[in-house]
C-alpha cells in the first residue's frame, strides 16, 4: 500500500462510469450491506502503515476518520465528491511533497454493527477505493457520544508512520464529528473490535495523550449535524485538544480545510497564503476555511531531534 500516484483523470473516469451505468460511488454500503468490508476491519490488523519509498520518499500521513451515525452520514459522500481538490492542494500547491492518505468511520460499540472501519493510507486512487468500501451505517446510540476514543485507540496503537519514526514529524489526523466520546476506551470492546487483550480500561484522556505524540489532532465540528455550535460539545473536545477544535459552517468546505490545515501545519503557507490558493482555484470555500481556522495558531515545527518520543502531547492549548 502507499505507491502509485493520484490521478484527477482516473477519478474523473470512474465518476463518469459510475453516472453512466447508474453505479453508486458507495457501492458496498449501498448494495445492502450489513457488516464492516474486510478490507476496513480493524479486528486483528497489527498496524495501518504509512512507509516512504523510492517513488515516496518523504510521506505525510494524513488521516480522516468521521463519524457516520445519524446526520453525520452525509460526510463521506461530500469528502468523495471533493477528494480532487483535497489532493489538488496538497499536491499541485506543493502543501505537502508526498501524502498518503487513509479514511475511516465511527459509529458506536456499544449498538452499532461497524463501530470502526479502517482503511489504509494510500498515495494514489486506492483512497477513493477505500472510501467507497465504508457501510454508511446511520444508527448511533442517541446519547450524545459515540466510539471516538476506540478511534483513537486504535490510531494510537496500531499505525506505524515514516515521518514520524523516521523524520520525528507527526501525522495529522482529523476527526469529523458532533458528539463526545466515551470516557474511558474499554477493554472489552477493544478485545472485540479490535482483537487486543487490556489489563484494563483506558481513559479517553490517557489515549489522546498517547495519539498526540504520533498525530496533530483535530476535531472538525461541522454544520448541518446534529450538534453543531453546540457549546458542551465543544468545550469537552477543547478539553482533549485545546486549540485543534475547529467549527465549520460550509460542511462542502471539509476538503479545503483539511488541506489549509495540512500546509499550516507544514510550513508551506500561511492563511493568507492559502485562502489566496482557494481563490486561485475557484473554490467558494474561502470565507468558511477562514472561519474555522482563524483560532489556530500553532507553534513552531516538530523537526527531528527536537521531539520527546518518550511522552508529552502534541497539543497546543491558548
Amino acid at each position: 500500500m502507499g505507491s502509485g500516484i493520484w490521478s484527477t483523470d482516473v477519478y474523473a473516469a470512474a465518476a463518469s462510469y459510475r453516472a453512466a451505468s447508474g453505479a453508486s460511488a458507495f457501492a458496498y454500503s449501498d448494495s445492502g450491506a450489513r457488516t464492516v468490508h474486510d478490507d476496513l476491519n480493524p479486528y486483528g490488523v497489527a498496524a495501518r502503515e504509512s512507509r516512504d519509498s523510492d517513488e515516496h520518499p518523504a510521506t505525510v500521513a494524513v488521516a480522516v476518520l468521521f463519524d457516520v451515525t445519524g446526520s453525520m452520514g452525509g460526510v463521506p459522500r461530500t469528502l468523495q465528491t471533493k477528494l480532487p481538490d483535497l489532493l489538488g492542494l496538497l499536491l499541485r500547491k506543493g502543501y505537502a511533497a508526498d501524502p498518503q492518505i487513509l479514511f475511516g468511520a465511527i459509529g458506536d460499540a456499544t449498538c452499532d454493527r461497524a463501530p470502526l472501519q479502517i482503511g489504509q493510507f494510500e498515495s494514489d486512487n486506492r483512497m477513493d477505493e477505500d472510501l467507497g468500501k465504508i457501510l454508511l451505517e446511520g444508527g448511533g446510540g442517541g446519547q450524545r457520544t459515540e466510539s471516538y476514543e476506540l478511534a483513537m485507540y486504535f490510531m494510537a496503537r496500531h499505525t506505524s508512520l515514516d515521518c514520524f519514526e523516521k523524520r520525528g514529524r507527526r501525522g495529522y489526523l482529523f476527526i469529523i464529528g458532533d458528539e463526545l466520546p466515551y470516557p474511558k476506551v474499554k477493554r472489552r470492546e477493544v478485545g472485540k473490535v479490535i482483537g487486543d487483550s487490556l489489563g484494563r480500561d483506558i481513559t479517553t484522556e490517557e489515549i489522546v495523550a498517547e495519539l498526540t505524540r504520533i498525530y496533530d489532532v483535530y476535531y472538525i465540528l461541522p454544520a448541518g449535524s446534529g450538534y453543531a455550535g453546540d457549546s458542551h460539545t465543544l468545550a469537552a473536545w477543547r478539553k482533549l485538544l485545546g486549540q485543534n477544535v475547529l467549527e465549520l459552517d460550509d460542511l462542502d468546505a471539509v476538503c479545503e480545510t483539511i488541506a489549509l490545515t495540512v500546509g499550516l501545519g507544514e510550513d508551506a503557507i500561511d492563511l493568507d497564503q492559502g485562502l489566496g490558493d482557494l481563490g486561485d482555484l475557484g473554490s467558494a470555500a474561502g470565507a468558511a476555511v477562514g472561519r474555522a481556522l482563524a483560532r489556530l495558531e500553532r507553534g513552531a515545527p516538530v523537526v527531528g531531534g527536537e521531539l520527546d518520543l518518550r511522552g508529552g502531547s502534541g497539543v497546543i492549548r491558548l
